[in-house]
């Protein structure tokens, strides 16, 4: 497991609860096209996420989920309503958000440890400093030995892991992960998610995911949000209240499947497929 920072959350507890968040939306909407065909996005979307919790979205396909976390990066801004991180409007891209796509997308000509140590490059950082933390985070993630081989050589489930690393390197506040594991096997999935769990955890950085996956979020997550079809709103939010770390054992767990039939409830009443 990665173990960089020393603001681990141990308990059980919602991490957070109680603290300023560090994302927040008022009342968002956005609306792609022309005045004279408008397509809405979402309508009214109001979430926060505390410093350190995990908090996965779930809904159908064009709900929304991409497009609120497209203008969580800074990469889009909102039609209408405020976006907010560490207590300003999000303005653009910062060092302190991090993102992963569904493809973990890495330069061909440069190795594993050059793919992650590239951000810190990018930044100017010591590169030599980069480098050794690198190999720590990749030692901790299980890709030992694959540091100086290229991208190509690598799973899926490898290279998404290796993205994932990237995306720490410069020890963000906030993760967000767009469908992250979505072009992987069943297998490897289930793999990455617990992974993932032990690394979010120990990273200590807040983190935003949207999926299609009802038990990955269910699984990962302090809490889940539901979203309504096109545009989307935000029509439930559910708190996780299983224990950490997350288990194979956890998906056996009582509690877990309420929960996951809970959430999957709000999709089979509208006869929308989802996991």
């Amino acid at each position: 497991m990665l173990n960089y920072s020393e603001n681990k959350t141990s308990d059980t507890n919602v991490p957070g609860a109680g603290i300023s968040p560090l994302l927040s939306f008022a009342n968002v909407s956005h609306v792609y096209g022309s005045a004279a065909s408008p397509v809405a996005a979402l309508q009214n979307v109001s979430l926060d996420v505390a410093p350190g919790e995990f908090v996965a979205v779930v809904g159908a396909s064009g709900c929304g989920k991409s497009t609120l976390l497209r203008i969580a990066s800074g990469l889009l801004k909102p039609s209408a309503g405020d976006a907010m991180f560490a207590g300003e409007t999000i303005e653009g891209p910062t060092s302190q958000i991090s993102m992963i796509f569904q493809d973990a997308v890495m330069l061909p000509w440069f190795t594993v440890l050059e793919n992650v140590a590239l951000p810190e490059k990018i930044a100017r950082r010591n590169l030599d400093a980069a480098r050794h933390r690198a190999r720590g985070m990749l030692r901790a993630a299980g890709l030992e030995g694959f540091e100086d081989v290229y991208p190509d050589m690598l799973s899926g489930g490898m290279r998404q892991r290796a993205a994932i690393v990237r995306a720490l390197i410069t020890q963000p506040t906030m993760l967000l992960m767009d469908e992250p594991f979505g072009a992987l096997d069943a297998m490897t999935r289930e793999n990455m998610n617990l992974q993932l769990s032990d690394i979010t955890s120990d990273s200590g950085c807040g983190v935003l995911l949207i999926t299609h996956s009802i038990a990955e979020a269910v699984l990962l997550a302090d809490r889940v949000v539901v979203m309504s079809p096109r545009p989307g709103r935000i029509v439930d939010e559910i708190d996780i209240p299983l224990p950490r770390p997350r288990t194979r054992a956890t998906m056996a767990n009582p509690v877990f499947t309420s929960l996951c039939d809970q959430l999957r409830r709000h999709f089979t009443v509208e006869g929308r497929g989802i996991e």
